[in-house]
């Protein structure tokens, strides 16, 4: 599969059976719809969490599913002072996570470091979770 930024071939990284998919060139990272619901440990939670998402216009550039090539939709995560940008397949195939942007939205979530997601980030990537991302 073809990073949506770079259209070089991404690398599966797997981790306590849930596989990954990480660009090495731009550091981004996509979750398909199967691996949010490994992450999440249920299809109900995915199903929340992707149905939590708003959709919002952006200058943004425009990304494009790794899956079916089709655009995807801008949405706002996080708290209200903490929101991230992030890219949504329209059809429901994943998520598209730009360098820094899932460590960012899951360390601000009200799961906080509780969250079985910021464990595995931090297997899988070494992510310092002991500290928010500063801006």
């Amino acid at each position: 599969m073809d990073c949506p930024v770079c259209l070089v071939p991404m690398f599966i990284m797997e981790l306590d059976s849930v596989e990954v998919d990480h660009c090495f060139s731009c550091k981004g990272i996509w979750l398909d719809a199967g691996e949010l619901e490994e992450l999440l440990h249920s299809a109900a939670a995915k199903d929340e969490l992707l149905a939590s998402f708003t959709i919002v216009n952006s200058t943004e550039t425009i990304r494009r599913c790794p899956i079916c090539l089709s655009k995807m939709n801008k949405i706002e995560v996080g708290e209200k002072v903490t929101k991230v940008l992030i890219d949504s397949c329209k059809k429901g195939h994943g998520i598209w996570f730009d360098e820094g942007e899932l460590h960012e939205v899951i360390s601000n979530s009200s799961r906080g470091n509780e969250n079985p997601v910021l464990h595995l980030l931090q297997k899988m990537f070494s992510y310092d979770l002991s500290h928010k991302k500063e801006k």
